[in-house]
């Protein structure tokens, strides 16, 4: 620092106080959140470090408490000269970034959400057992996960909008590949690899981008955002209804490529990074596995979704071969399970903004889900599934949307909101990789019955339920708290 000019202490001191500033107000509402920074920063890599040669420089920044001067050994990094301000928390871009990625997950998600009709066509189609066809939604589950922590990583660099384009045109193009299979194999790598690659390039960018134009509202946008898989839920499996049988299987993907082309374009062209890349760093931070709450989250996270996507796939089958209905009553039923996630991923998320926190009621809806899972068991008529689909629809979607909202809280430098979100995703990969198909030879075993695959469900999702609890306890302790 000795060969610095006064202006530039004076610039460098001016975006440090700023920068602080922003810090503070964001956690205003979380007594122990400056403590957990402090412990980051100290099991953080190098690339959030004060400049230790510059001792002076900080001795410069006005301070009227410790607080602030804690605060600066998180929020201080070698690439932060450029001042961005803090997010808009609104406006018109910020909202135009939650609407485009509605459509991103309008065509992941939403996408995978539909996975039952092809489970169910395919099936009776291919002659083969549920638990092969099912390997086919899981992989793309587990690629749409996994891809995450590199791509996360990639959106940190700056390669935001070269990620999204590579994994929209690699979408696009596997669903008209799709339409050309006539065998598993074929489904295998255009439906499972290629899909699930192109889903991953997309889905941990767009959620990284979002958080990082919100603050108080970062839940509520999240949760609009996440509703595009409630909506590509309705119109993915109405279509495939509607045009099967008067079309045929090629010509209906081929319809299906081509809502998914007209609704990626124009993400591709009007999704805007906000803050500036942050070039070094590594593309996994094992340290962050150090944290407890962290840690937790991780693995109740897993357990979730080792259960979570079994009811969406297997209620169709369920419905034809338990309850002797249509295919068209079982797409129906996949769409009502879907249409009524459209609530269920926004009210939570609006209620943990103003109220709660994300985690408090994520832990709650995922009791209940664990308990209608339980209750999936019990169903012997078309009443019964009816309400079935309504309930379980409604608690699984509070878990899919209040997910990503109580993992962004969990990222306290938002140039690492991208790495650190993909990180979990991975894990949480792995469960989904192995969840279905787990239950499609639970079914078999059980010689076509379900009973099995319902209650290794519902015990998946309870063993998270109480997972998610212990990292609440472990971040902010047994009293009320907001988190």
């Amino acid at each position: 620092m000795a060969d610095s000019t006064p202006h530039q202490v004076e610039e460098k001191r001016s975006s440090v106080v700023e920068e602080t500033n922003f810090q503070l107000s964001e956690k205003h509402d979380d007594p122990g959140a400056l403590e957990a920074n402090s412990h980051h920063s100290s099991s953080d890599d190098d690339d959030s470090t004060i400049n230790e040669d510059s001792p002076n420089e900080l001795a410069q920044v006005p301070t009227n408490n410790s607080t602030v001067a804690r605060t600066l050994s998180v929020v201080r990094t070698r690439e932060s000269g450029k001042d961005i301000g803090p997010p808009p928390d609104g406006g018109l871009q910020a909202w135009l970034q939650v609407a485009l990625g509605h459509m991103i997950i309008f065509n992941t998600w939403g996408y995978i959400n539909s996975f039952g009709v092809f489970q169910t066509y395919y099936t009776s189609t291919l002659g083969r057992s549920p638990s092969d066809i099912s390997w086919v939604g899981s992989i793309q589950i587990f690629l749409l996960f996994f891809i995450g922590t590199f791509s996360g990583r990639a959106t940190d660099a700056g390669y935001f909008r070269f990620t999204l384009t590579i994994g929209a045109t690699l979408e696009c193009f596997c669903i008209f590949m799709t339409s050309l299979c006539t065998e598993y194999w074929q489904l295998f790598l255009a439906q499972g690899l290629g899909q699930g690659i192109g889903c991953g390039l997309m889905f941990c960018p767009t959620l990284a981008l979002i958080s990082t134009y919100f603050v108080r509202r970062r839940g509520i946008a999240l949760g609009l955002a996440a509703s595009g898989s409630a909506t590509g839920g309705l119109v993915f499996p109405a279509v495939v209804m509607k045009l099967l049988p008067q079309i045929g299987y090629g010509w209906t993907m081929r319809v299906l490529g081509l809502i998914s082309v007209v609704t990626l374009i124009p993400c591709v062209l009007f999704f805007k990074q906000r803050l500036p890349p942050r070039k070094s760093g590594p593309i996994v931070e094992w340290a962050a596995f150090k944290e407890p709450s962290y840690l937790l989250f991780a693995l109740g996270m897993f357990l979730n979704f080792w259960g979570l996507y079994i009811a969406f796939f297997y209620v169709g089958s369920f419905s034809r071969n338990i309850i002797g209905v249509d295919q068209t009553t079982s797409i129906d039923l996949l769409m009502v399970m879907n249409g009524v996630g459209i609530v269920g991923r926004l009210v939570p998320n609006f209620l943990a903004d103003q109220f709660t926190g994300p985690l408090n009621l994520l832990i709650p809806f995922s009791g209940a889900t664990a308990l209608v899972a339980y209750c999936w068991a019990a169903v012997k008529d078309m009443s019964g599934l009816w309400a079935f689909a309504v309930f379980y629809g409604l608690s699984a979607a509070g878990i899919q949307s209040l997910f990503p909202a109580t993992l962004s809280t969990l990222t306290t430098d938002m140039k690492k909101t991208g790495v650190r979100m993909g990180m979990v995703l991975s894990v949480v990969a792995v469960a989904a990789l192995i969840g279905s198909p787990i239950a499609g030879a639970l079914v078999q075993l059980d010689n076509g019955g379900y009973l099995y695959a319902q209650m290794f469900m519902g015990s998946a999702i309870i063993a998270g339920t109480l997972t998610l609890i212990a990292a609440r306890i472990v971040k902010v302790g047994t009293g009320i708290a907001r988190v």
